[in-house]
């Protein structure tokens, strides 16, 4: 109950509010090993699933059958919420077990009685749907880029903002080639082609841009 207080879910409601909505529907607690298949790609998606312990990864397998990372998600963070409801509610992404997992099912029928009784949850599911659309709008134009530059470019502009300045990347050389769907080493000497074309100064993880016009040409290429 204290990490579903958490949940964007139930923003708003305490410890027993939480408790005393969930006495009001069912729900499933279930575990899974790392590696484990959660959901895989065109499975319907019948429950809302919340996670309460460990790590997930979403992915997508391209044509040459290349695992791309779409993003890692953490407690207490739901997993397709986007996708519950509508017509084609297909799961978009393979969603695998990055460790020990504990994750809460919810019912799609269960979602809508909640809706139903509380007029937070039914706000917060809404601002939950409208957000979830708007970072897919935005990992669809990032993956649009065919060049590893285009990709490198497209992330340091986004972080760095409208301000030129020294950047600490959060993520390793090897998980920014996990999320380009790219190689290590190809990811490497990109950074260092660009770092050499004095585009960027990279030392390590800290990224700094020195020339945002050259950089923003990387976008079109």
């Amino acid at each position: 109950m204290e990490i579903l207080t958490k949940c964007p879910l139930f923003k708003g409601i305490d410890y027993k509010g939480v408790s005393q909505l969930l006495e009001e529907i069912p729900y499933q607690v279930k575990k899974y090993e790392k590696g484990n298949m959660i959901a895989q790609s065109g499975d319907e998606c019948r429950s809302l699933m919340i996670m309460l312990k460990g790590s997930v990864k979403g992915e997508m397998i391209d044509y040459s059958g290349k695992a791309i990372k779409i993003e890692d998600i953490e407690p207490p963070k739901p997993l397709a919420i986007a996708f519950l409801f509508g017509e084609n509610n297909e799961c978009p992404v393979n969603i695998v077990a990055n460790n020990a997992v504990e994750i809460l099912h919810l019912p799609k029928k269960s979602v809508i009685e909640l809706m139903q009784i509380s007029s937070l949850v039914l706000k917060n599911m809404m601002n939950i749907i409208s957000s979830k659309t708007q970072f897919l709008s935005d990992k669809i134009r990032f993956l649009s880029f065919q060049t590893i530059r285009g990709k490198i470019a497209h992330y340091l502009l986004q972080l760095s903002g409208p301000v030129d300045g020294e950047m600490i990347l959060s993520k390793s050389q090897e998980e920014l080639a996990n999320m380009f769907g790219v190689t290590r080493p190809s990811l490497g000497r990109a950074l260092r082609d660009l770092h050499n074309e004095n585009i960027i100064e990279a030392k390590g993880k800290s990224i700094k841009i020195l020339n945002r016009d050259q950089l923003i040409k990387q976008l079109k290429k």
